[in-house]
């Protein structure tokens, strides 16, 4: 955690764009994630509205614009909601995914063909949990005035900067963390006052169609509605003119999104992905540097946006970290070929785009290193992809330029710690960086100066994304805009500066018609 090339009207989408939608790889496949409570005990039960797949684009469009256009009547003609309203939507979504979590560990397990219990409540449930507690704790003071300085010669006048909701918002979420990556920032925007439009992945639909479900129980389809289908639908419900939209997915997607939402000059927020590297500092713990790689790089089966994509070693010490990386494996996923705590690929597609990133790197002479047993019979799943050490990496491999998004590990040697900054400043910029050395010494002081990535995790992986007083997201390829945290209230709220004149003041000193009181202000503001 989903145009485009050509005319970005509503008259119709490009081939070009359809082939972005629908060829991506698997439109989310290499991004996350990357990926979306009235006074009292108000319940409403009207319908989310629901595409499905074999709805015409044409037709999906004209009930896409309905829903906006009544989405937009009811946020104009209710206006803002309070701060009780705003907390017992939040308690309420909240309440709602608590009572269906069997039922969305279930749906995950089904879309995924296989994914524990246990790592869907730790991914997608409770990072969802936690950050609607967060918003409901900070609500009633980011809804407050924030009051600003007023320069001497306007004084006793005020400044302030009221916050208040964009409107209708549109989240398009992706299929990889189907659950967090829709609800957090559907929470998000219901935190700061506004309506919202979902449209979840096609490639996770009993998910898809439990999210569905639960918002319709919920809300009345004028303030949340969920829009499921194919791409098609996906690129009708980016050309509607929202007030916001927030897109998690691939940067190819992300790019056609943003072409499209120009056409409205809606603002976007990207929460893409990239190739986020591991440095090891040299002369640190191996052993701990590969146990929280291995838990980073394999949780989800390294379909995680966040997720190290390769990491860069001193070259006295690869063979030593590859050895540790496998240990570590081993320690927590013992037995992986039939390990229930580890996930499957996806589908079909992404598994074989996963397979083709080996031949083409064993064809250019990588040396590769399958963690787990050669034969595939012993897997319990056929889509369980085993881990794998990529070493002899040169910049001709597919593996080398493409966010992997699955469980191959490129370890890359350097020679000095300069070495290995340049090496990541001469890609794109990505949406995590971890760094694995003394926190607080020069080195990482070197690393996060010298650098520029998304989000920092020092010692660790993955955990940056839980912080709910953190924003989250990315910068240049990875990604533009934030939401978690304050910001991402301030990203769902117009920030609008308020000036509130005074009785006494001097401004008509400056003010025509002209004379020597007018000189005499202007020559002492521009001393």
């Amino acid at each position: 955690m989903g145009t485009l090339d050509g005319d970005p009207t509503k008259k119709g989408i490009t081939e070009a764009s359809r082939h972005v939608f629908k060829n991506d790889v698997t439109v989310e496949a290499v991004s996350s994630p990357h990926v979306e409570e009235l006074e009292g005990a108000r319940v409403r039960r009207n319908k989310s509205v629901t595409l499905m797949e074999s709805h015409r684009a044409a037709v999906g469009e004209v009930e896409l614009t309905s829903i906006f256009d009544r989405q937009r009547s009811a946020f104009l003609r209710q206006g803002p909601p309070s701060l009780a309203q705003r907390k017992a939507d939040l308690r309420m979504l909240k309440e709602a995914i608590l009572a269906r979590r069997d039922q969305f560990s279930e749906a995950v397990n089904k879309d995924f063909g296989h994914r524990s219990h246990q790592e869907t409540a730790y991914m997608d449930l409770m990072p969802v949990v936690e950050g609607i507690g967060y918003l409901r704790r900070n609500l009633a003071t980011w809804m407050q005035p924030e009051v600003r300085e007023v320069a001497p010669h306007f004084q006793p006048s005020s400044n302030q900067i009221m916050y208040q909701p964009l409107g209708v918002v549109g989240i398009i979420s992706p299929w990889n963390h189907p659950v967090a990556l829709a609800l957090m920032p559907l929470a998000t925007a219901l935190a700061a006052g506004n309506r919202a439009m979902l449209k979840p992945s096609e490639f996770t639909p009993a998910t898809s169609a439990l999210l569905a479900a639960m918002l319709a129980d919920g809300f009345a389809e004028d303030q949340v509605a969920v829009l499921t289908g194919d791409a098609e639908v996906a690129a009708a419900f980016s050309r509607l003119p929202f007030d916001r939209i927030l897109f998690t997915g691939s940067t190819a997607v992300g790019r056609a999104v943003m072409r499209t939402a120009s056409a409205h000059l809606t603002p976007v927020t990207l929460e893409l992905g990239g190739k986020s590297p591991a440095i090891v500092q040299r002369g640190s713990s191996l052993q701990r540097a590969a146990h929280n790689i291995a838990f980073g790089k394999l949780a989800n089966a390294g379909q995680t946006c966040i997720a190290p994509d390769y990491v860069l070693v001193a070259a006295e010490d690869l063979n030593a970290f590859v050895a540790a990386f496998e240990s570590e494996v081993a320690v927590l996923y013992y037995a992986i070929a039939i390990n229930p705590d580890y996930a499957t690929i996806i589908n079909d597609r992404h598994y074989s785009r996963l397979r083709g990133l080996l031949d083409d790197a064993r064809a250019k002479g990588a040396h590769i290193r399958q963690i787990g047993p050669g034969d595939d019979q012993r897997r319990t799943h056929p889509r369980t992809f085993l881990p794998v050490v990529v070493t002899g990496v040169t910049q001709d491999m597919a593996l080398a330029t493409e966010e992997i998004f699955g469980p191959i590990l490129p370890v890359i040697p350097y020679r000095t710690l300069e070495e290995a900054i340049a090496f990541v400043n001469a890609r794109p910029r990505p949406l995590a960086l971890y760094f694995f050395g003394a926190a607080g010494g020069p080195a990482l002081a070197q690393v996060l100066e010298r650098t520029t990535s998304g989000n920092v995790t020092v010692n660790d992986t993955l955990l940056h994304y839980v912080q709910d007083d953190l924003p989250f997201g990315g910068v240049g390829a990875s990604g533009m805009g934030t939401y978690h945290g304050h910001e991402g209230f301030k990203t769902m709220s117009h920030a609008k500066g308020v000036f509130v004149q005074s009785g006494l003041n001097i401004t008509d000193a400056i003010r025509p018609p002209f004379g020597q009181t007018f000189d005499d202000a202007v020559n002492q503001l521009l001393r």
